[in-house]
């Protein structure tokens, strides 16, 4: 074991130290039997949850306009059906403080175990969930309920997932091993996509009868395994050197609020790039395509694919962050993305199997990934032990919401505005990157940083 190290300029860790008093002892290596069980359990427990998560967007873009909404104008349903979509996101912030308060208080391994529980339960409901055809408008009001539940407990799970890695890991690869809960996403992207196409393949005319319940029921089959495994691993370090302290502490909130505001504003900011790159590539970029005539199979297959690249692209881009700096890695990933947003557009509406195919190749896999990488401990080195679960995840759900909540709405709305061109959701896109490269340049390099 080794202890954390005084911040130090960006060079090679040493293995100085602030003091006996505020050190904390973590792992040698990544390859720790310890360290291991927790890298698995942030990326299986994040892909679990964010299958829940990223299910419900999927059918969102297939399935809710034509079960939950129909009736009305297909443009409108499919506006309405991301509507719902977008209550989730708005329910991720409140989830981050909830949990954050609750993890930077009592810990951050029980509000993980917590925050599957609840996501397991909202996601079974929903595959349980009469249509509105049968119970009216009961449904849709149902269904946004349990989708405000299901952004409640993915707000409380990025935190715990990533600090969970980010304070048990070697200073030198605290990038790397939250890019592990990070990776989860994509992954339980991966998961969600493949089994709704096989699904729909499988039951066919009959997939909007009732084959779209089956990927939400499978849930609960996967919230066991997910529970199996987090309930082996060990409380963080920090979080344990902080609980033996008895210095009296504010409330988390109040602790962000008056002394970490700009760095939740910043972090926020850094943290949008990728989400919109995801709401514009695997919601609106779905619904497009599929509104094309674009068979239905053949698009989720090839979300399913970019997101393969992306989990490639997140664990490299991440790595690179630990050599490099976070600064400098999300700089690039930023710039990538600015130039490449139009052109992706373009390509993501050209109504083409091989266009679509090629925009979430390049977008979702390459510069999503990019982004999102090194974001995790990007977004946590920038508060201190004693508030980071809730300053991250205030910023990290944040983001969330702006980046990711409305932007298929938006991108929607912006089509409609233009008369059905795509220019104005390329600058849009572009803007949004900007922004984010903005925010990461007006932060300091974060990876050499002491997490107490």
């Amino acid at each position: 074991m080794s202890e954390t190290t005084a911040p130090t300029p960006f060079t090679p860790s040493d293995h100085s130290s602030s003091g006996p008093e505020r050190t904390v002892t973590t792992a040698t290596s990544l390859n720790d039997k310890d360290m291991r069980r927790i890298l698995s359990s942030s990326f299986i427990g994040t892909a679990i949850e964010y299958y829940d998560f990223i299910l419900y967007a999927t059918a969102a873009s297939v399935v809710f306009n034509q079960v939950f909404f129909n009736g009305l104008d297909p443009a409108v349903a499919m506006f309405a059906s991301f509507g719902t979509l977008a209550a989730g996101y708005l329910a991720r912030p409140l989830g981050g403080l909830v949990f954050g308060h609750y993890g930077d208080r009592i810990g951050r391994k029980k509000m993980l175990v917590l925050s599957m529980m609840i996501m397991g339960g909202a996601t079974v409901l929903i595959g349980l969930l009469p249509t509105t055809a049968t119970i009216g408008i009961a449904a849709p009001v149902i269904l946004i309920s349990l989708r405000v539940i299901q952004g409640v407990a993915v707000g409380g799970e990025w935190g715990g997932a990533a600090l969970m890695a980010l304070e048990h890991a070697p200073k030198k690869s605290r990038g790397f091993a939250t890019s592990f809960a990070n990776a989860g996403g994509p992954a339980g992207a991966i998961m969600a996509t493949l089994v709704v196409s096989a699904v729909s393949a499988a039951t066919g005319d009959q997939f909007l009868a009732w084959g779209w319940r089956i990927p939400f029921l499978l849930s609960a089959v996967l919230i066991l395994v997910g529970m199996v495994i987090r309930l082996k691993v060990s409380e963080s370090p920090v979080f344990q050197k902080l609980s033996e302290e008895s210095e009296e502490r504010k409330l988390p909130i109040v602790e962000v609020i008056q002394n970490h505001w700009r760095a939740v504003v910043l972090a926020l900011a850094a943290a949008m790039g990728f989400y919109v790159c995801q709401a514009i590539l695997t919601v609106w970029g779905v619904s497009v395509a599929v509104e094309q005539g674009l068979d239905r199979s053949a698009v989720l297959n090839w979300k399913a694919a970019a997101a393969a690249l992306t989990l490639v692209v997140t664990f490299w881009a991440a790595r690179m962050s630990d050599r490099i700096g976070r600064r400098r890695m999300l700089t690039i990933a930023g710039v990538v993305g600015i130039v490449s947003a139009y052109p992706l557009v373009l390509l993501l509406t050209a109504g083409t199997m091989w266009s679509f195919a090629l925009a979430m190749i390049l977008g979702n896999g390459l510069v999503q990934g990019l982004l999102y990488g090194p974001i995790g401990a990007f977004v946590a080195e920038q508060f201190p032990g004693k508030v980071r679960y809730t300053g991250a995840s205030l910023a990290y759900q944040g983001a969330s919401v702006v980046g990711a909540g409305f932007t298929p709405m938006i991108a929607a709305g912006l089509m409609i505005l233009a008369g059905g061109s795509v220019i104005l959701v390329g600058a849009f896109w572009a803007g949004m990157l900007a922004i984010c490269t903005l925010a990461v340049l007006l932060t300091k390099e974060s990876s050499r940083k002491d997490l107490l």
